[in-house]
């Protein structure tokens, strides 16, 4: 119990909170799906901003929302790792600003692309088939069905699905303790060798970028929402650091 205690008396005030806002609304969905078989990310999640479903609210719920424990716990663990280090250099208000910032910016990149491929796919289309997405694609995705044509199910599934996760957010604070401890040597469990912080960096975004244009089929994850992460968090220290006596 001490060591329990101790552990989040020592954790700094902002990712704590982060942590627990998180992990407390897992439980809540968890709660609310088995008694009312409702998943409150149908309500939460981000939607595709033309869609019938979408509320403004969605593009900061989201950043608080997850698609299952494992990316819960990638998520938090990137958080507790990164983060406390980030906090205690910038101050918690500063910390929350970048972290609330970058996550926004990657909502922000996820939209735009997202529009330029629906509106390549629907010009690609049948009208008619268009027409039938829009007005059916919803209701077959609450019903976890999609369409059997492959067009079709690739447009609903872009148009009508939800993206959740604190992933953007935490895209930024890599590439901040990449900018701030360049040389800085990580050991991580999938890399065997000691790698330097600014390497790091560089190669998860390149991967992120080669895995998004590719836009392999089946592929769930927003690779441009990591990305504006990162650059919307690159813009901002950048800016930060123009100011040398108050950056730190």
């Amino acid at each position: 119990m001490n060591q329990r205690n101790s552990f989040l008396a020592n954790m700094p005030p902002a990712v704590k909170a982060l942590l627990i806002i998180n992990v407390a609304v897992m439980l809540l969905d968890f709660i609310i799906a088995s008694i009312f078989h409702i998943e409150i990310s149908e309500v939460g999640g981000l939607r595709y901003f033309k869609s019938d479903f979408f509320k403004p609210f969605q593009i900061i719920t989201h950043m608080f929302m997850h698609g299952g424990l494992m990316h819960l716990l990638f998520n938090m663990y990137a958080l507790w790792m990164f983060g406390q280090i980030l906090e205690q250099v910038w101050g918690p208000k500063r910390f929350v600003i970048y972290y609330m910032a970058t996550g926004l910016g990657a909502a922000a990149l996820h939209m735009i692309v997202s529009h330029l491929e629906i509106q390549s796919m629907m010009n690609a289309m049948d009208p008619a088939e268009v027409k039938t997405v829009l007005s059916d694609g919803a209701d077959a995705l609450r019903q976890n069905k999609n369409f059997v044509n492959s067009a079709m199910a690739t447009l609903n599934a872009n148009y009508n699905g939800i993206t959740v996760g604190a992933s953007g957010a935490v895209f930024g604070l890599l590439l901040a303790f990449g900018m701030l401890f360049p040389n800085q040597e990580l050991m991580l469990m999938f890399i065997p060798v000691p790698i330097k912080a600014k390497w790091f960096v560089i190669g998860y975004g390149a991967i992120e970028l080669f895995s998004g244009i590719a836009n392999r089929p089946g592929d769930n994850v927003a690779h441009f929402a990591h990305l504006g992460g990162m650059i919307f968090g690159f813009i901002l220290i950048k800016i930060w650091q123009k100011d040398r006596d108050t950056f730190y």
